[in-house]
């Protein structure tokens, strides 16, 4: 981890409804407005990755677990997979990296895959569970 960041929070799940928590560095050199709007930026990029075989995006699936933005504008992803063997497992950190990468001020962007903790259905936010049908 870089010694840089101050605070490292996770995101939680999007069933909680929380936006990802972004970590900046001790020196705060992005103001607190450029870091909304680009959590805001961010959020709305996630959703618009969908897993090919679930009609509902990424984020509201809560496959998004932790997202940092270092000073340098450097975007780190923490995700995961509905189920390790999911077809898209090697193209979807890829669609998630692009989708990221197109938000303004972000410079780099780095997606990791975890699987700890596993994904569940209890991630998802009652938006999703409303489109998959799952009340």
């Amino acid at each position: 981890m870089n010694d840089e960041i101050n605070t490292t929070q996770t995101t939680e799940s999007a069933a909680e409804g929380n936006a990802p928590v972004m970590a900046t560095s001790k020196s705060n050199s992005i103001p607190a407005e450029e870091m909304e709007r680009i959590t805001n930026d961010l959020v709305a990029a996630f959703k618009t990755v969908y897993d090919p075989e679930i009609p509902v995006d990424i984020y509201e699936l809560g496959l998004i677990y932790k997202v940092e933005l270092d000073d340098d504008r450097k975007v780190s992803i923490d995700m995961t997979l509905t189920a390790p063997g999911c077809p898209v497992a090697g193209e979807m950190p890829g669609w998630v990296e692009t989708a990221a990468g197109m938000v303004e001020g972000v410079q780099e962007v780095e997606v990791k895959m975890v699987f700890d903790p596993p994904w569940g259905p209890d991630r998802m936010s009652e938006e999703a569970q409303v489109a998959l049908n799952w009340w």
